[in-house]
């Protein structure tokens, strides 16, 4: 690198640099070798701080977010040695973000990803939007240095769009923060050019209604990565019998509801997630009668319908179309195998239960538990279901939350919809 720039260098392996060039944004802590450049007088990097990343032999392989106590010591945020990490350069990104949304999401920007970590080029900073809020989780010191900076910036881009948007709500609470050495937070930010008198909202999406409490749901309040595959499944319920499993808050038999089916069985093991289902039947005013509960733990349950007709009677069945979003089962790389298992218990279970020309839609929200896995796994299901599948559609997260190639930590949702043959 020709150039002479003012930040502090991080000297890495050569197997490092190699996974930096094919696209990856993290350096581990493992990987450095040492430091150059420091500031007159310093003995280490301070933390959060802009740094160079090279190889032993000088070449240059990006700039990035130092964070001195956590495994991911570097978050690569440009691979432009012409850039300078100042407020113009994230105002440049987080204009970029936006006018991706915009284009890929046309109108339906009220509940959106507004920024999605790495894939966006902000490492560790998710923004969600509902409506005239912003949700925001800050997870890597970086960040949190400029987390004041940011919020401004996000409010500032988007009211300039026309947007109203009038204040943020920080879920500062994952337990991730404490690997980063920073405290856990919750609550309105008091930079909001105007802060509500409650946490909680109603928001519309894809035409249903959903009350949100954003102080105590989980993430952010809403899993907004499903929002067009609950679209995609609504297209089949018009008449059917339809189970929403593993159901939180209910938005894919709501979905599956608005479009016209004649009943929808709920099932979730959070007895609070069916409550706020109930509560979100009667906010759009549907007939209480199309509806059933269950709070039961989905492997067991499913497992027992499966094998008795009468029980499946008693839930409502049988059922045309049965929706499988679990939770993710595999949230390290060692949970797959027993992950599989799971995933092919439900999905066996599932397959049992429906008639031929049913349909079932599953997914999984783990990255490790990828495609290939997943494929293989309601395969094998089948399998061992004595039917055969067609499969009618293939999808992933909504285009909200990008997935940036090179990292496989950002594609993590995977979803199937087919019919049995």
């Amino acid at each position: 690198m020709k150039q002479q720039r003012p930040y502090p260098q991080v000297i890495v392996t050569r197997k490092a640099a190699r996974s930096l060039a094919s696209g990856h944004v993290w350096l581990f802590d493992g990987e450095v070798l040492g430091f150059a450049n420091l500031p007159d007088g310093a003995s280490e990097i301070e933390n959060g701080a802009v740094v160079d990343v090279v190889e032993e032999n000088g070449t240059w392989q990006g700039a990035g977010l130092y964070s001195r106590l956590s495994r991911i010591c570097v978050r690569i945020v440009t691979r432009n040695a012409n850039d300078r990490i100042d407020d113009a350069f994230w105002e440049r990104k987080m204009r970029w973000a936006w006018e991706m949304r915009r284009r890929v999401m046309g109108a339906d920007l009220d509940c959106c990803r507004v920024v999605f970590s790495e894939a966006d080029g902000f490492p560790g900073l998710v923004i969600d939007r509902y409506q005239d809020v912003l949700v925001a989780q800050v997870g890597t010191y970086g960040m949190e240095l400029r987390r004041e900076m940011l919020y401004g910036l996000a409010l500032r881009v988007l009211r300039e769009d026309g947007q109203d948007v009038r204040a943020i709500f920080e879920r500062c609470d994952s337990p991730v923060r404490k690997k980063e050495g920073l405290d856990l937070r919750v609550g309105w930010w008091d930079g909001s050019p105007s802060i509500p008198g409650s946490p909680r909202i109603t928001v519309r999406e894809n035409g249903i209604l959903y009350g949100l409490d954003l102080e105590n749901s989980q993430k952010t309040g809403f899993f907004l990565d499903q929002k067009y595959n609950r679209a995609a499944v609504a297209r089949l319920a018009a008449g059917a019998r339809v189970m929403d499993c593993f159901c939180h808050v209910g938005p894919f038999g709501l979905n599956a509801a608005k479009a016209g089916a004649e009943y929808v069985r709920f099932v979730d093991a959070s007895a609070g997630a069916l409550d706020l289902v109930r509560a979100n039947v009667a906010l759009n005013g549907f007939d209480e009668g199309r509806f059933g509960y269950s709070c039961a733990d989905a492997l067991g349950y499913l497992s027992e319908l499966s094998k008795s007709k009468a029980r499946l009677r008693e839930e409502g069945g049988p059922f045309d179309l049965i929706v499988l979003d679990p939770p993710a089962f595999a949230k390290r790389g060692q949970d797959v195998r027993n992950a599989a298992r799971a995933y092919r218990q439900i999905n066996e279970s599932a397959l049992r239960m429906l008639p031929r020309g049913g349909y079932l839609a599953t997914c999984s929200c783990s990255q490790h538990m990828t495609r290939d896995l997943l494929a293989q796994a309601v395969a094998e299901a089948a399998h061992n279901a004595g039917v055969s599948l067609k499969q009618l559609e293939e999808r992933q997260q909504a285009p909200d939350h990008p997935i940036l190639w090179g990292v496989p930590e950002t594609h993590y949702l995977d979803f199937f919809i087919f019919q049995v043959v």
